[in-house]
C-alpha cells in the first residue's frame, strides 16, 4: 500500500476517502502515537502493522522517542520488544 507521509501523520486515501491512518503528533519533543485507523475493508491484511512500522521508522529517523496512547500501538509494541528502546522512559 502506498502511504502519504506528513510530520506526525501517515495515511492512505482511495477515491478521496481516508482508508488508513496513524497519527503521532509531537508534544514536548516526543511523538505521541494517539490514533490508528484502518477501514473495515482492509482489516486483517496487516495494514495497521505497516502504519506503525512506518511511524517507527519516521520517529527513529529523526532520533525521537515515542509515547503510546493508542491501544493498537500499545499492543504492537508489546509484541515487538525489539522496538521498545524507542519508547520514552
Amino acid at each position: 500500500m502506498d502511504f502519504q507521509k506528513e510530520p506526525g501523520r501517515i495515511f492512505a486515501v482511495q477515491d478521496g476517502t481516508l482508508i488508513a491512518e496513524i497519527t503521532f503528533p509531537e508534544q514536548d519533543g516526543v511523538a505521541v502515537f494517539d490514533h490508528t485507523f484502518v477501514d473495515g475493508s482492509l482489516r486483517g491484511r496487516g495494514v495497521a502493522d505497516q502504519l506503525v512500522r512506518a511511524a517507527v521508522r519516521q520517529v527513529r529517523g529523526r532520533g525521537g522517542k515515542a509515547r503510546l496512547v493508542c491501544s493498537y500501538a500499545r499492543s504492537w509494541f508489546a509484541n515487538h520488544p525489539e522496538e521498545v528502546d524507542l519508547l520514552e522512559r
